[in-house]
């Protein structure tokens, strides 16, 4: 029997304004009217309770729901898929 984790998830931190790398905000890149601010602002107003309840916490920590969502939606968006879903085409 699997013993319940009573712990609350933990999500890997996600610092998507700011990259040691790159200029200091990310904003400086991408033009305001590109269609991946519009996934974020989107996917940031939702309601995602029913996906987040869905994660049973305890274990290494999982990226975000929220940020996971984004990059599926746009993928989707630029139709980039995963190679399994490419292969089934």
């Amino acid at each position: 029997m699997k013993k319940k984790s009573n712990s609350a998830p933990r999500f890997k931190p996600s610092h998507q304004h700011q990259v040691e790398l790159l200029p200091q905000s990310l904003d400086e890149l991408i033009p305001s009217d590109h269609i991946v601010r519009l996934v974020d602002k989107t996917i940031d107003q939702m309601n995602i309770d029913k996906i987040f309840a869905t994660y049973k916490g305890g274990g290494t920590t999982s990226y975000h729901p929220r940020m996971m969502l984004k990059v599926i939606i746009y993928s989707y968006i630029q139709r980039t898929y995963t190679e399994e879903l490419q292969s089934r085409q």
